[in-house]
């Protein structure tokens, strides 16, 4: 099916909706390397005025990526819930930005329309709106989840530890763990990016963190993010495994290039399961996306970066995961060019995140090559903590030394979480007080206050 739009006396025609997504984005870099953006402002509007009249049945007729040669689509289509997408049904996407941003709709409201909604959809309305549009609505859809504590809760944020070393080196990544968590950071997860995926080092990458965990009764969960194989053979060969950790893509042929199928996740879901290591919850899968990863694979079919990143929300939101990030500007500036660009991505996967029901966070991030800096990214965290994010990145001084990239730091996390009032997990602030790192309002004590932790921890690296 066709759509057109005239503006004066120019009518514009997009061939079909694939084609009519691409054109209403706003403007990045990797949708003009693909050749599928729109050649002027005044096309892109016309796109848009043309979107914004496409009733959301349309979505559940017209596949970008065809049913048949695609698994991610035969998923979104299987498990649409009609039920569920009854109360939107008669909208067309322009009214479904107007309902989403209605005071009448509210948490309860968006959480009864989660299954009834296709990424397609949710990509689509995300293209009509402001930043403040998309901040405003994902405000209203917290996304709670539980292992060891609980992430997600209105009015909290929750950072994960990544104290990444470019050898693997434990003492280094031991005592970079030992840092973030006296600055408070470490709710969300302690999850390290392992230099090499052989299975003994991330085995023992994964008994260090278990053992200080332990030893200190830490209410948090752990994470090597290598490979969902190598986490397979990891909890085969008894490994103490929390998270089980996989980058996602929306494309069946992208997920192939990252080596993974839905039934591989399934596989690696059910081996996480079968441990039982949650306390206050079974949430366990972590997933990584990012915009353009798609592309970067040869894998979009034409279809526009950002709508491809949102198909990797339906792929994660069928495990349950316990946290799901995009890492919003890792791939660099061919995808997403400068600090605009960056932010825009970062609200728009945020809100199609949570509106699909899925954990998100953000790597709030930059390549040194692309037209960005720290300011950028000052600007994103606190756009993203006004919004609702369930978690960011804590990096020692907020460049990590393994991946070579900019994200962000300990004191970002407090700076943020002191401006907007944000509290952590609760069961983690608790751990903070009992330990003499925090007062009973969140606020860090100073480092002589902080004993308990610090009390044996050198002899603990030493062993460790």
């Amino acid at each position: 099916m066709s759509y057109t739009e005239t503006i004066g006396s120019r009518t514009y025609r997009f061939a079909d909706l694939k084609t009519l997504m691409a054109k209403a984005s706003p403007q990045r870099s990797g949708d003009q390397l693909a050749g599928v953006a729109a050649a002027s402002e005044e096309e892109r509007v016309a796109a848009k005025m043309a979107l914004a009249q496409v009733p959301l049945r349309t979505f559940l007729n017209e596949a970008l990526i065809p049913y048949e040669s695609d698994e991610v689509t035969r998923l979104v289509i299987d498990d649409h819930s009609p039920q569920a997408f009854a109360e939107i049904s008669h909208l067309t996407v322009g009214d479904f930005r107007n309902w989403l941003l209605s005071s009448t709709t509210d948490t309860d409201a968006l959480t009864r329309i989660t299954t009834g909604l296709t990424p397609e959809m949710v990509a689509a309305v995300s293209k009509l709106m402001r930043n403040q549009d998309l901040i405003a609505a994902a405000r209203k859809r917290p996304v709670i989840t539980r292992f060891r504590n609980t992430v997600g809760l209105p009015g909290r944020m929750s950072v994960r530890l990544q104290p990444n070393h470019p050898t693997d080196d434990v003492k280094g990544i031991a005592a970079s763990m030992l840092d973030g968590l006296m600055y408070g950071c470490g709710d969300a997860m302690i999850g390290i990016n392992p230099a090499s995926d052989n299975l003994a080092a991330i085995t023992k990458l994964l008994l260090m963190i278990d053992d200080f965990r332990q030893r200190y009764q830490v209410p948090t969960q752990s994470c090597v993010l290598t490979h969902v194989t190598n986490t397979i053979s990891a909890i085969e060969k008894g490994a103490p495994v929390d998270l089980v950790f996989q980058s996602v893509a929306g494309t069946e042929k992208a997920n192939a290039g990252f080596g993974i199928s839905l039934a591989l996740l399934q596989e690696a879901y059910e081996a996480g399961l079968s441990l039982k290591r949650g306390t206050v919850g079974n949430n366990l899968m972590y997933f990584e996306t990012g915009q353009g990863s798609a592309l970067s694979a040869d894998a979009h079919f034409g279809v526009d970066q950002q709508t491809c990143e949102v198909r990797a929300y339906a792929v994660a939101r069928k495990f349950n995961p316990f946290l799901v990030n995009t890492v919003v500007g890792f791939i660099g500036p061919e995808y997403l060019y400068d600090g605009k660009q960056i932010t825009r991505a970062g609200l728009e996967d945020h809100f199609c995140g949570k509106l699909l029901g899925v954990p998100m966070g953000c790597d709030i991030c930059y390549t040194n090559h692309a037209e960005a800096d720290q300011d950028d990214m000052d600007n994103l965290l606190t756009l993203l903590g006004v919004a609702g994010i369930n978690f960011i990145m804590g990096i020692p001084g907020a460049d990590d030394v393994m991946l070579n990239y900019q994200s962000t730091s300990f004191h970002d996390a407090l700076y943020v979480r002191d401006v907007l009032g944000l509290r952590r997990a609760p069961e983690f602030e608790e751990w903070l007080e009992s330990m003499q790192i925090t007062d009973a309002r969140g606020a860090l004590l100073s480092a002589s206050l902080q004993q308990p932790l610090l009390e044996g921890a050198n002899d603990w690296m030493g062993i460790a």
